[in-house]
């Protein structure tokens, strides 16, 4: 197989909890990035309001970016160091509220309401908790998923989707035997046959 020995490894959420802890985040982007400023268009595709999804957000700057245009931004993220973080980074004031529908998550929201985030499994996730989405920006979630779960993770985001969405994603290419991920090396053949 073309990913190596990728296909059996597995991070657990305590690993990724603990990368937040120890600030081991070097995919985090300080300053937005810059794949998003340039396939902007196609995000929006001339649409205003838009709710655009950000899947395993961490504290991604480009939410207060979205929103500041005037979209909704839903985000999901197992740390709630990096949401609270996002909130602060920014000087957001906010609301937290437990999300009756899954065990033990969090909704933090910003109080102008244009800004959700969840902290909670992305798996806990379904359409009926969080509604539909006229965008996703993908930037580090599908190649951060682990290899089992890519197919769980393709169908949750499909559901999460309105019809006529527009789904921007960012994957790494490299040699997947000399680098065991994440980011795992996710090969443009699978991406097609995973979201169609």
């Amino acid at each position: 197989s073309d990913i190596g020995s990728q296909k059996e490894r597995v991070v657990t959420e305590e690993e990724w909890l603990q990368k937040w802890e120890m600030g081991n985040i070097g995919f985090h982007k300080e300053h937005g990035h810059p794949l998003l400023q340039k396939y902007l268009d196609v995000l929006l595709n001339g649409r205003t309001g838009l709710r655009i999804f950000f899947p395993l957000c961490g504290k991604a700057v480009e939410m207060k970016w979205l929103a500041d245009m005037g979209h909704s931004v839903v985000g999901v993220e197992v740390s709630e160091l990096a949401v609270k973080e996002f909130f602060s980074e920014h000087s957001l004031p906010y609301c937290e509220e437990p999300v009756p529908e899954i065990s033990g998550a969090k909704m933090f929201q910003s109080t102008s309401g244009n800004i959700s985030l969840y902290c909670c499994s992305i798996y806990d996730l379904s359409s009926s908790i969080v509604g539909k989405f006229d965008g996703v920006w993908d930037r580090g979630a599908l190649v951060a998923v682990n290899p089992c779960d890519r197919q769980r993770y393709a169908s949750l985001m499909i559901n999460l989707v309105e019809k006529n969405s527009s789904y921007l994603l960012v994957t790494v290419s490299y040699d997947p035997n000399k680098h065991k991920g994440p980011p795992f090396y996710v090969p443009e053949s699978e991406i097609r046959s995973l979201f169609g």
